[in-house]
């Protein structure tokens, strides 16, 4: 247990570490911190200068518990627990793989730095975009998991930092089921990290943004505000229940698997969930909400 408990101290250490480089501009293009915030700066002006909802005010209803679940889930929450769980988790698949007498490299099927940058780089980002659409529709399907989940769909008007409001249970089960298929994978420059990063990053504040686009043909490849607004519908239709268009990043898997649903023109729809008159309004209430005796 002793390893275990260094290994969360040095992941402390080490995440500090990290923050303050972000903080004073030590790290270079790839620095999350800044990226975040210019990211959504740009998105935002995007909103105000191409309001799709004409009526939704700028500072619309809880922009700040959105604004500030956007910085506590993409840094406290990792300087809290997330780093240090996600390292404790590896350490901890390395030692069940070592009772059966293998290492993490026994399970690479390949290992893409061999291969060119753009070829790696489009594979890493496929099967973690494919490992991640998977996993937002166990967070609908599965109960217990869905009452996590519903701190996101708790919004009730749109705009870029509506996606970063989420529990912060979700980014646990995320990178727990994306560890296996990148570690078989193998060989992953770091650079491809930051790339899909940012280009989630980036997707996902327009898909949530008071923008009216689709991208035209592209729609069928990238995930849209036109789009991802069905998501949120409150009231979803007959043949699926638990969900539609759960595409993060990429619609495409949504248009392959029969989950894609763009009736029409969603400009106007009710966001939400059945019950969520009943759902906390406040932070500590949403982030406790799944423990309560209260859920529903």
């Amino acid at each position: 247990m002793n390893k275990y408990w260094d290994n969360i101290l040095q992941s402390y250490s080490n995440y500090w570490g990290y923050f303050k480089r972000e903080i004073f501009f030590q790290n270079d293009w790839d620095n999350y911190f800044w990226g975040l915030i210019i990211v959504s700066l740009v998105v935002w002006a995007l909103e105000i200068a191409f309001p799709w909802r004409k009526n939704q005010k700028i500072f619309r209803k809880d922009f700040w518990m959105d604004t500030f679940y956007m910085f506590f889930n993409f840094f406290l929450l990792n300087l809290i627990v997330f780093i240090a769980l996600t390292n404790t988790a590896a350490l901890f698949f390395d030692d069940v793989l070592g009772l059966i007498g293998l290492e993490l490299q026994d399970l690479q099927l390949f290992d893409v730095d061999t291969l060119p940058f753009g070829a790696g780089l489009l594979i890493f980002f496929l099967i973690s975009d494919f490992v991640q659409w998977n996993t937002h529709r166990l967070l609908h399907r599965v109960p217990f998991l869905w009452n996590f989940h519903k701190v996101h769909h708790s919004t009730k008007e749109m705009a870029f930092a509506a996606q970063m409001r989420y529990h912060w249970v979700e980014p646990i089960v995320y990178k727990s089921l994306l560890y296996i298929p990148i570690a078989i994978i193998g060989g992953f420059d770091l650079s491809y990290v930051a790339i899909i990063h940012f280009t989630a990053l980036t997707v996902g504040h327009l898909n949530h943004a008071n923008i009216g686009w689709d991208y035209g043909p592209f729609k069928y490849i990238f995930n849209n505000p036109k789009m991802h607004i069905w998501h949120h519908s409150k009231e979803l239709p007959e043949d699926h229940r638990y969900g539609v268009n759960f595409g993060l990043t990429l619609s495409l898997w949504d248009y392959i698997f029969g989950t894609s649903h763009v009736p029409h023109d969603g400009r106007d729809i009710e966001l939400g969930f059945e019950g969520d008159e009943n759902f906390p309004k406040d932070f500590v209430g949403q982030v406790t909400y799944p423990m309560s005796e209260k859920k529903e």
